[in-house]
């Protein structure tokens, strides 16, 4: 967004009437006698590649402000009109033009700094583009945000870029901008410019709705939390031995026999075709790609019982309602397995425009390493068959390789040889090491949900590792980025989700956004501070960790969120 009316000194290429140059004139007289903005610049989560404060620039939202965006770019103002629009009380109208007004999003392949220099964290220069000094090319992704004394300005090569950027204004706003209704608030924003792009192209978190099952409308709010800290990818892990949760035509018990229980021995539940369409479809409108994950040959469980044919002895096991792991498999040597997988990848490869299909491969304890290489490297080669690139566990590494196969690495020890000759033989990584990344581990002894089998995991041990250096032997250049999962077997609702994402998915977030220079753990949690008040308005249940300064008393143990509208748009 920029400044849409704009004198010698504000914003370049951008006439005003003389109302508007008056009104902006106020605006300026008014913010400059209230004092500056209570949010900082710099204050953004995850931290930006470039940030130039200008204490004269601030702007005040008023209740005349207009979007004004190029066509290809509405569907981003809309988004954020929405998230502006309750706690303002202002219209905020979109209009298909970038000529004039205070709020402005524009579509450029080629974004300037507006500045020479080195293009360090926390300056401005040439930085990674084709360009000279002054001009930066930020990818699909990446976005500039001005913000004077008369407007703002978002500009950025592609939607989702403006979707982030979008973001970063939203968190730019005061706190009370998260609330649900009208409120009586200055509505300043620091003045200054924001150059950003990510560090890495995938940064994600998983939530796993086999072991308890999430219906719908918690997915989309999962999604709303990823969003607001540009994560770009959900991973789902839909198929476990506790309850398979995806409707599949060509396999109708899988749904509808396997997908009954949950751990603990609860009601279960699945997603229609049409369910996992809305989730796939809310996702992609907020930037969001959709893993989906179905776990072979291991955690199947439910498929078994479903259709014992899938066993290696032919016999039903009995419904599994506990959380031990390693105990069951499909037959690797019948080839009634290989038309199973082939169906079953095949229809949510159908169902999933992203470009991802998860395998799994995890713990499959009981199925000889011969065989299961042997089982890996054909479903891999199913999957590659429906367009998809194939996605698994590390314990994939062994299996021979398949063109793009990316692996997820979980473990707690960076000295893994087979994963890192995987590498070599053509393999990608997603960092998600055990003992920083994964959310279902306990912040502390007296949590009171949660796992400690990869150690205790505070919010300074979830920030404090590098993706890229972490696993010895893997070069910066074959890691393709973070994901934080959420596993559940102790998670049973919305808010207990929220209260372990939370503060924890934005420190993940951070390390695979912001340049490895900007990352200081005094100052990341400073920052991160301010956004307690933010959750708490927003009604999301979080963890008052002490590591954080929090300004104000925010919950500490999970309890139902404070109620919410449903997310109904797409």
């Amino acid at each position: 967004m920029t400044g849409g009316a704009a004198p010698a000194d504000g914003l370049p290429g951008v006439a005003a009437s003389s109302a508007e140059l008056a009104r902006a004139a106020a605006g300026r007289a008014a913010g400059a006698l209230a004092g500056p903005a209570p949010v900082r610049l710099d204050d953004v989560v995850p931290a930006p590649e470039q940030v130039r404060p200008d204490p004269a620039g601030d702007f005040t939202l008023d209740a005349d402000a207009v979007l004004r965006v190029s066509p290809t770019g509405r569907d981003v103002a809309e988004q954020l009109a929405g998230w502006l629009r309750p706690a303002t009380g202002f219209p905020l109208p979109v209009t298909d033009t970038t000529e004039g007004g205070p709020l402005t999003l524009t579509l450029s392949a080629a974004v300037s700094t507006g500045a020479g220099g080195s293009g360090g964290p926390g300056s401005f220069g040439g930085s990674g583009g084709s360009g000279g000094p002054g001009d930066v090319r930020l990818g699909d992704e990446g976005y500039r945000l001005d913000v004077t004394a008369d407007g703002v300005r978002i500009t950025a090569a592609g939607p989702a870029g403006l979707f982030h950027g979008a973001q970063t204004l939203r968190q730019l706003l005061p706190a009370p901008i998260e609330n649900p209704a009208a409120v009586a608030a200055r509505w300043a924003i620091p003045g200054g410019t924001i150059v950003d792009r990510p560090r890495f192209p995938y940064r994600g978190a998983m939530l796993d709705v086999a072991r308890h099952f999430f219906p719908v409308e918690d997915v989309l709010r999962v999604i709303d939390h990823l969003a607001r800290y540009k994560l770009n990818h959900l991973h789902l892990h839909l198929t476990d031995d506790q309850g398979w949760r995806i409707a599949v035509d060509s396999w109708p018990r899988l749904a509808e026999v396997g997908g009954t229980t949950a751990v603990g021995g609860g009601p279960g539940g699945w997603y229609t075709r049409d369910d996992y369409r809305r989730i796939v479809a809310y996702a992609a409108r907020r930037h969001v790609t959709v893993v989906p994950e179905i776990d072979l040959p291991g955690h199947t469980n439910a498929a078994l019982v479903a259709y014992p044919e899938l066993a290696p002895g032919k016999v039903a096991p009995p419904p599994y309602t506990g959380t031990e792991v390693g105990f069951s498999f499909v037959d690797p040597a019948d080839e009634r397995t290989y038309a199973f997988v082939a169906d079953v990848v095949g229809e949510v490869a159908a169902l999933t425009p992203g470009p991802w299909l998860h395998l799994g491969g995890d713990e499959a304890f009981k199925v000889p390493a011969d065989s299961y290489r042997a089982f890996v490297a054909r479903a891999q080669r199913l999957v590659a068959a429906t367009g998809k690139t194939v996605v698994g566990w590390h314990q994939l590494a062994p299996a021979e390789h398949v063109d793009g196969r990316v692996l997820q690495w979980w473990g707690t020890n960076g000295d893994d040889p087979e994963t890192a000759d995987a590498v070599r033989r053509g393999a990608r990584l997603i960092l998600s090491p055990g003992n920083h990344a994964y959310l279902d581990m306990k912040y502390a002894p007296d949590t009171p949900i949660g796992h400690d089998w990869a150690g205790l995991i505070d919010v300074r041990r979830a920030y404090e590792w590098d993706p890229a250096s972490h696993v010895r032997g893997v070069p910066a250049e074959a890691v393709l980025g973070v994901e934080a999962p959420l596993w559940t077997e102790s998670v049973t609702t919305l808010a207990e989700v929220e209260f372990m994402l939370f503060p924890r998915l934005p420190a993940v977030a951070e390390l695979g956004w912001s340049p490895r220079e900007t990352h200081d753990w005094s100052r990341f949690r400073s920052r991160l501070a301010g956004h307690g008040p933010r959750w708490s308005t927003a009604g999301i249940t979080f963890h008052q960790s002490p590591e954080i300064p929090w300004p104000t008393t925010p919950p500490q143990i999970p309890t139902q969120p404070t109620p919410h509208p449903s997310p109904t748009t797409p």
